[in-house]
């Protein structure tokens, strides 16, 4: 019997773990993605014999293309702001705070909950054709997975709130000059492999108390998600935020087509 084909590949040489993500279409954050992503979160922290983590896409013209708008419209209305962390930030947390490099290589488009896994990422180099996009405010939600709290961190409190509130493509060399990724590179997945590689040869004990030397630069990030946890639970509760999502599916999103044009689409929503 032939069982559900893994959305995950995972290769480990030299040390690096190479997660490649293939969930065609268009790399969309469904069930079968998101619960594999948290497990394999979970394993990275605690084996020793990964070093360096390297994320890629399989899919053409697609990193992640964001969380299932499907699964969104279907989650409960009052779950108010959590206690602890859910599994989306634990996961995303679990790659932030590991004790070795975790690295994006984005090759397409990304936006959504795929672009807040990037962010939790310790680096992020970007191909000339990548598109970052958080369009969740056009569907009458927020960003909810880390977007409002690591993307400010990252490229400054105005620029953030252009890429949040305006849900407009952001290109390859504009989120470079922001800080938004660290480089553009012509193949961002060997130059995050060679890079890798590099850090997984250095002493281990050193790689890490280096991170989180600098991660304690980042203060107050779990209280934020749990807080942004609360206000998208919120707004899960308004009726408006429903049949933005309902008309985003209905005019092409999550099909390759709307998808490739995310910040039109997300433009076209609005009352």
């Amino acid at each position: 019997m032939t069982g559900t084909p893994s959305p995950l590949r995972v290769s480990v040489d030299a040390g690096v773990a190479h997660v490649v993500i293939d969930n065609p279409p268009v790399n969309l954050f469904d069930l079968g993605l998101y619960g594999a992503m948290v497990r394999l979160s979970d394993s990275l922290v605690t084996d020793d014999s990964v070093r360096a983590v390297v994320l890629s896409s399989a899919v053409e013209g697609f990193f992640i293309a964001h969380f299932d708008v499907t699964l969104i419209l279907a989650l409960p209305r009052d779950m108010g702001t959590p206690a602890a962390l859910n599994d989306f930030d634990r996961m995303c947390e679990n790659f932030r705070t590991m004790g070795k490099p975790t690295i994006a290589a984005i090759d397409g488009r990304v936006g959504g909950g795929g672009s807040e896994l990037t962010l939790a990422c310790d680096m992020r180099f970007a191909s000339p054709r990548a598109v970052f996009n958080q369009p969740e405010v056009a569907l009458g939600i927020l960003p909810g997975g880390g977007g409002t709290v690591r993307l400010p961190r990252l490229i400054g409190r105005n620029r953030a709130m252009e890429v949040v509130l305006g849900g407009q493509d952001i290109d390859a060399d504009t989120a470079e000059s922001w800080g938004w990724v660290n480089r553009v590179v012509a193949d961002p997945v060997a130059y995050s492999l060679a890079l890798a590689r590099r850090i997984a040869s250095f002493p281990p004990n050193a790689v890490r108390e280096a991170k989180e030397s600098v991660l304690r630069s980042d203060t107050g990030v779990e209280e934020a998600l749990r807080e942004e946890s609360g206000g998208f639970n919120r707004l899960l509760a308004d009726p408006r935020a429903h049949a933005a999502m309902t008309r985003f599916m209905e005019r092409g999103g999550q099909t390759p087509e709307g998808e490739s044009r995310l910040g039109e689409l997300a433009g076209e929503l609005g009352d």
